[in-house]
């Protein structure tokens, strides 16, 4: 168990519980294993003191073992597999371990003092019916578990993703309002420059210099142009704007064209949810170490690439892989989210974190 537990990346009560479960069923196999051997070692005179194993109940024993493995390795590998992985099911591992325990404990109980014990009226009969009925319980028991863990896992992910989308909702209700202003700074700023054009034609420089004053305060200000695409160029230029008041240098190189296959919603949430952590950690960073670096382009015309790199104090906790919050107990939700948004587009992500600098690789399909 130590062996196997050592080589998982889960945790100490899910690989202990598996190991339980599958002790279990060896054990009832072995029970059974044992009316077998009673039943060919019935006609030898073997004294209380003698040893009594046959080698036929040890290779039936084997036998039906492998079988099993056999019978439970592609439910193992897809059912079981995604059951393990899924972090919303932790919980229930807590308590899973409590039936195998008692089936082993039954079985061991059930092992007779002497021999003759077993041939005792229809004592053997019985030990024969009650094993196979313990081992029919004990997978009718695992089938359940398992149809109610792969319920409880759809029920858990569809109100994880309620939450999401409606953590989303209102990020794409800030982000319309950003782009928004952005659009209203582009329109605003069409006017000035016609104004000023018309000045210029006149002549008057000092009315030229009055309506730059004016007006200087007044002008957003957002980076305008970050990249052809109108919906992300505002998403980076907002957030350019709120690292620049947070004094924390920030450096994006975005290649994106106006016209996207990818969903423009999704597109910028995520680019929201990692720009809006980036400045947040960045903040929480020594002034002189500050920094944000983004880098998003096209590969072969089919993939998008998206490196994000920004400083951070401080320790960063992860459990069971998923970051937990700085700001609340529990889990984390931006990267979550950007998780979930990269997983509905049949992405590939990589969070990574080492020597201060917090790195996000992301792959998209465009």
């Amino acid at each position: 168990m130590l062996i196997y537990h050592k080589t998982l990346k889960i945790s100490v009560w899910k690989s202990v519980s598996i190991f339980l479960a599958v002790f279990a069923v060896f054990t009832c196999v072995k029970s059974l294993s044992r009316a077998v051997n009673a039943l060919m070692t019935a006609d030898l005179h073997i004294t209380e003191n003698e040893l009594w194993l046959h080698a036929g109940a040890g290779i039936f024993y084997n036998v039906i073992c492998l079988l099993f493995v056999l019978a439970a390795w592609y439910p193992a590998c897809h059912c079981v597999q995604t059951m393990v992985t899924d972090e919303n099911f932790a919980q229930t591992w807590y308590v899973f371990w409590i039936l195998p325990v008692i089936f082993i404990g039954v079985n061991l109980f059930m092992i007779p003092k002497h021999r003759s014990t077993l041939y005792t009226g229809r004592i053997l009969q019985c030990y024969i019916v009650f094993s196979l009925v313990l081992l029919i319980i004990l997978l009718l028991f695992y089938v359940l578990f398992l149809m109610t863990a792969v319920s409880l896992n759809r029920n858990a992910r569809l109100q994880q993703e309620n939450h999401f989308l409606s953590l989303q909702q209102e990020r794409y209700e800030n982000l319309c309002m950003a782009i928004e202003e952005a659009r209203q700074a582009r329109h605003d700023i069409r006017h000035h420059f016609v104004r000023l054009s018309t000045l210029a034609e006149q002549g008057d420089i000092e009315k030229i210099k009055e309506y730059l004053s004016a007006t200087t305060g007044k002008i957003s200000g957002y980076n305008l142009h970050f990249c052809e695409n109108q919906a992300v160029d505002s998403v980076f230029g907002y957030y350019s704007t709120i690292a620049e008041r947070e004094n924390v240098p920030f450096h994006a190189l975005v290649s994106l064209p106006a016209d996207l296959s990818i969903d423009e919603i999704n597109l910028c949430l995520m680019f929201s949810n990692l720009l809006e952590n980036t400045i947040q950690a960045s903040v929480k960073a020594a002034p002189a170490r500050r920094k944000i670096n983004v880098e998003v382009y096209p590969h072969h015309n089919h993939l998008l690439l998206i490196h994000v790199e920004n400083t951070f104090d401080g320790k960063i906790q992860q459990k069971n892989n998923i970051f937990q919050s700085s700001k609340h107990a529990g889990n984390g939700i931006g990267i979550e989210s950007v998780r979930h948004i990269i997983d509905k587009n049949g992405g590939a992500c990589d969070f990574t974190y080492k020597d201060g600098i917090f790195s996000a690789k992301i792959m998209l399909r465009i």
